[in-house]
């Protein structure tokens, strides 16, 4: 009889998407492999625009005293779960990237003259705001979650691992080591994390969930 193909997602998966691979005969463990901690925080004085790069710090954001105050400003954001986090709350948005990078280029090119408030997590990576102070551009960051890793050792190999942040990633490493898996990426950030543990690296075609699991079916299928 034929070995399942064992997956292993470093988040937990919705149950249409657990579904989608267990139709395949595929043997899934999932993990959360980060935990996310809202932080309380004050605002003193907002900037022309608002940045969110995460559904996390959103979801913060939404917990906090001043939300009516922070709605008032339009938001520039990364991803389209983001997005609609985003407008189901009431914000307006002003412009949406799938990257951090492409995000980055859009203001320097087209809003240089503008000035930011970057709501975002304490891992936050450096491209976004080391672009924007290049630029010139102002930028004040507020640091409203905090990413704790929680790593967890597995005691099988598997043959494709689901990777969605390179705090996933981290988490991942600091208890198992690389050999043939397949790594299953959200995007091109997340597969840059793990270049040098593997050269086994495929990045979804689109930065979503359903797209990462979609292309390590496809992987397997084909």
């Amino acid at each position: 009889m034929k070995e399942p193909i064992r997956i292993v997602s470093t988040q937990k998966l919705s149950l249409v998407l657990k579904q989608q691979l267990m139709r395949v005969d595929f043997s899934i463990f999932e993990e959360d492999y980060i935990a996310v901690q809202k932080n309380q925080f004050t605002i003193e004085n907002l900037n022309d625009y608002l940045i969110f790069t995460s559904k996390n710090a959103v979801e913060s954001v939404l917990a906090n005293s001043s939300i009516a105050e922070i709605k008032t400003k339009r938001c520039f954001c990364v991803g389209e779960k983001t997005k609609l986090l985003l407008s189901n709350n009431g914000f307006e948005i002003e412009k949406q990237a799938d990257y951090a990078a492409e995000l980055a280029a859009i203001i320097c090119n087209q809003y240089s003259k503008s000035s930011f408030t970057f709501f975002c997590g304490n891992l936050r990576k450096e491209i976004l705001p080391e672009s924007l102070l290049l630029a010139g551009i102002v930028l004040k960051e507020v640091v409203v979650y905090e990413t704790i890793l929680t790593p967890h050792k597995l005691d099988f190999s598997p043959n494709g691992v689901l990777f969605f942040s390179p705090s996933g990633v981290e988490s991942y490493l600091k208890e198992n080591q690389m050999e043939e898996e397949i790594c299953f990426c959200i995007g091109t950030t997340t597969g840059e994390a793990l270049k040098y543990a593997t050269p086994n690296i495929i990045i979804a075609n689109k930065p979503t969930v359903e797209s990462t699991v979609m292309k390590c079916i496809e992987y397997y299928k084909n």
